[in-house]
Order: C-alpha cells, then structure tokens, then sequence
C-alpha cells in the first residue's frame, strides 16, 4: 500500500463578492486535509496585485494555513517587486511561488519592465539574498510556449535552483511518462531540489483544455476522445475522479511523495481525489473571516 501523499493546493484570488463566498467555501472544504501550504495566484499582467496580497492575508491570518503568495516580474521595477514581497514577509507570509508571469493579453509576449526583474531567475537571486522566503518556482515537463529550443526548460529550472530556488510545482501534464522524462532529464543536469507534479483535476474539460492550449501542455488525443463520450453519457465528473486518481496513484507508485493541486477554487474533485489517495481529514477550520 503506498503511503498517502504530502498535498498543497493552489486558489486564486476573487474578483467579486460571490467569487469570495466560493473561495472560502473551498477553504472550507480543503482545509482538515492539512496541506503543507496553499498557494495564491497572480493575474495575467499582474492584474490581481491587490487581491492576491488580500487574499494572501486574510488566509493568513484567519485559516492557520502555510500560505504562499505567487508573485511574478510583470510590469513592475525591481523596487515595487521587493517591497511587494517585503510586505509579505512582514505580515508574517515567508513562502513566494516567483514566476516570470504571464503578459497581459494581446501584448505580443513578455517584454520585461525597463526597471525590472529580466525573468524569474533574476526574481529568485533578489528573493534569495533578502533570506525572508522559502521560494518555490514554476517547472514545466511540457515545453513552455517561449522555450526557445529543446531542453531550455531544464535549463531554466536549473537557473532559478541555482539562483535560490528552494522546490520547484511543474505545471498540470495529462500523462504520467511527461513527468518522468522531465525528472530524469533534471536529474542528468544536476538538479537535485525537489521537484513536484502539478495536478489538474478536471472539473471542465473545455476550459482545461484551453488552459492547456495556452501553456503548452500536450493533449492526447485519447483523452480528447474520453471526454467527448463521457459527457454525452453525463459521466464526466465520474471519469474525471477515476483519472486524476490514477495518475497520482502512478506518480506515488514512482518515487513522488508530494502533490501539488490546482484547484480553481472548486474543491470537490480535489477532496474526492485525496480521499482516494488516504489523505484523510485531520482537523476543522474552525473560523474564516
């Protein structure tokens, strides 16, 4: 029997009352599974500046949680990124996940602030010298859209260890054999920090696969196919729990002992997932204001 795994999830920020009321309802439920620590994003552009540091707080001050708050290098100087985390580090919040982030959209890509942090690596190297921060980065085992060249994310993971970087949550992969190349190919460049698979579980399938069109992650086209029929046949949620679980059932089943969940603030699949996997309840969130 293997041993339950470590969990995290990852929430995003609301943007409207209700979307408060949902997040917190997630909390609710995720919670007494007693997570190494919760994550909280950044928008596209850093759009959700100011939720996220919000929502960072207020998980922190009212949940008990280990809360890490997403921050990236997106049109910021170099200055406001560090007082952004310095204000983290000072509300009692010692865990960044330090990303280049996304662009806003139809920009043409990632142009970095004249006054900014290049990419990631560069946010990581000020991050580590400030010694206020466990700092996790972003690994991706498909390639990234601005991969310039094969083998350029193990490159760049490398950077970013090196740079400071404590443990590394890949983005969401559909096939478990992804993970495993990409471990071993960190492996053969020396990268030896710890390295966590990132999990989607599917609660729609149109909206992740276009979240997968968009961060590069490959679609098989079984999958695509099991989908289609699984919600003619109204079974959608159904397959979606009996895949996610057998995927991290494989991933345990080889050498990972930590999962780090994506949540999209609807907890369900998660719970169920986590059920499956013995990670059992071990207390109740007493209060969340």
């Amino acid at each position: 029997m293997t041993d339950a795994p470590e969990v995290s999830f990852e929430f995003f920020p609301p943007k409207s009352l209700e979307a408060s009321f949902r997040l917190w309802d997630t909390v609710q439920v995720l919670a007494p599974l007693a997570p190494r620590f919760v994550s909280v994003t950044y928008g596209a552009g850093g759009t959700t500046r100011e939720l996220t540091r919000d929502a960072v707080g207020t998980l922190h001050k009212h949940t008990g949680l280990d809360v890490a708050a997403h921050l990236t290098c997106v049109n910021a100087t170099r200055e406001e990124t560090l007082a952004i985390a310095n204000g983290f580090a000072d509300a009692g919040v010692n865990q960044i996940v330090a990303l280049r982030g996304d662009p806003p959209k139809d920009s043409g890509g990632f142009t970095p602030h004249p006054d900014g942090f290049a990419n990631s690596a560069e946010l990581v190297e000020a991050l580590a010298e400030t010694g206020r921060f466990t700092i996790r980065v972003g690994a991706y085992p498909d390639p990234h859209p601005d991969a310039p060249y094969e083998g350029a994310d193990v490159d760049w993971l490398k950077r970013k260890i090196d740079a400071g970087a404590d443990e590394a949550i890949t983005q969401f992969f559909f096939e478990t054999e992804a993970f495993y190349r990409f471990r071993d190919r960190c492996e053969k460049a020396g990268i030896d920090a710890p390295i966590v698979p990132g999990i989607m579980p599917i609660e729609n399938w149109a909206g992740v696969k276009r979240f997968a069109k968009a961060c590069g992650a490959y679609i098989p086209a079984w999958l695509d196919d099991a989908f289609a029929k699984a919600e003619r046949d109204g079974r959608a949620d159904l397959l979606a729990t009996s895949l996610c679980t057998e995927m991290c059932t494989e991933l345990l089943e080889n050498g990972v002992d930590k999962l780090h969940f994506y949540t999209l603030n609807k907890p369900e699949l998660t719970r169920d997932v986590c059920a499956a996997l013995g990670v059992k309840p071990e207390a109740r969130l007493e209060h969340v204001a």
